[in-house]
């Protein structure tokens, strides 16, 4: 039961992470362009450091989750 908890939880958190990295993406977008006034780029720049950050925690914790669920 144990093992299928963490084969759950290891797709979640790959979805999840998935979803940080396209926001991230999205956010380096915007803090590039030009054309975009300065107070929204700056914004965008602060929010792509924390998907960043969030991408990384949910890839560790999807890690963690494999690891468990292939000991059993």
């Amino acid at each position: 039961m144990q093992n299928i908890k963490n084969a759950a939880n290891y797709a979640s958190e790959k979805i999840q992470g998935g979803g940080a990295q396209a926001s991230k993406e999205a956010n380096k977008s915007v803090a590039k362009d030009s054309q975009v006034p300065i107070g929204t780029r700056l914004r965008a720049a602060g929010d792509m450091v924390s998907d960043k950050m969030d991408q990384h925690g949910h890839e560790a914790d999807a890690k963690v989750h494999k690891e468990q669920a292939k000991r059993g």
